[in-house]
């Protein structure tokens, strides 16, 4: 169980293992960094339900609950504030550990590894299927690809030649650190690569759960509305670019752009903003300089961290 959003857990399963990761039990296990860890969870957390949109507290069968105004914002049958506020800041803590280590792997590797999140139908896999083509021989990259059910985003991936690995996660909304960790171990993405996390179509659980990435990408289509960045800011205010997509289509929608980007940057000053295509090609070109750049920085850091490490193995020795 979630509390940030109270999606279930259900059987998180990593495409090509018999069986699958049972989120409900401990299970110690090796990130590719030799970084071992158990894994764990409340067996008493209940099932959380999210009402955030200020309704006053009431009574079924004399029991009062209070929908959205305690500390944690959530209701639970048979669980408190407090005791929800507790179950957050574990959930949440464990997940921070996880995503620490796969960002030192990602850090040790030099692989620029990003987080693209949205809502369903927002064109997410098509735009990442004509990246990987277009950039095919240029930027080596993998794919992690989340989704509740099915492997056809990995299928639609593999399609291009690019190694993916799906994660089902049943129940659950979101990718985590845990489960990316694990798919690090199967996937192997090489040094200085791409790595493309595509999480689970959702605009709040992923917006509080690190993976170890360097940024969020979000992708908002212009089908979706204009004012999804007011709707969703934690989203929004946790990435660092946001692609506008499907901007072919805007002939034909009553869309603001200029609304939508003002609304963003309310949430966020420092978003990055792009007006994207994956269907007509426009603004793809922006797209891949930010990645080529953006990589150029991830190799440039990792560079520097390699010439200080074996500095200070010279300073060492001579010591």
């Amino acid at each position: 169980m979630c509390t940030v959003c109270g999606c279930g857990e259900g059987e998180t399963r990593l495409e090509g293992q018999p069986d699958a990761h049972n989120h409900d039990h401990d299970h110690p296990h090796d990130h590719p960094h030799d970084h071992p860890h158990t894994h764990d969870h409340d067996p008493h957390h209940g099932h959380a339900h999210d009402h955030r949109h200020g309704h006053d507290p009431h009574s079924h069968d004399g029991h009062t609950h209070d929908y959205g105004r305690g500390a944690a914002g959530v209701h639970a049958p048979g669980l408190s504030q407090s005791r929800l506020v507790r179950i957050e800041q574990d959930i949440l803590g464990k997940n921070n550990r996880y995503a620490a280590a796969n960002r030192r792997y990602f850090a040790e590797h030099a692989i620029l590894a990003l987080n693209l999140v949205s809502s369903p139908g927002s064109g997410k896999t098509a735009l990442l299927t004509r990246t990987l083509e277009d950039l095919k021989g240029e930027l080596p990259a993998a794919v992690i690809e989340g989704d509740q059910q099915t492997a056809n985003d990995a299928e639609r991936i593999r399609a291009t030649g690019v190694r993916a690995l799906q994660i089902n996660t049943g129940k659950g909304c979101h990718l985590d650190g845990h489960m990316v960790g694990h798919a690090l171990e199967a996937l192997k993405p090489a040094d200085g690569s791409l790595l493309f996390i595509e999480n689970v179509g959702n605009l709040v659980c992923p917006a509080a759960f690190d993976l170890g990435e360097a940024h969020k990408v979000v992708i908002l289509s212009v089908t979706e509305g204009e004012d999804k960045p007011l709707k969703y800011p934690d989203m929004f205010h946790a990435a660092d670019l946001m692609l506008l997509n499907k901007v072919d289509l805007l002939p034909y929608l009553q869309f603001d752009v200029d609304r939508c980007i003002d609304y963003a940057r309310r949430v966020n000053p420092r978003i990055k903003v792009l007006r994207v295509s994956a269907q007509s090609g426009a603004g793809m070109t922006d797209w891949y300089q930010w990645l080529r750049a953006t990589r150029q920085l991830a190799l440039i850091g990792h560079a520097a961290a390699t010439t200080r490490e074996d500095d200070a193995h010279v300073s060492g020795a001579a010591g």
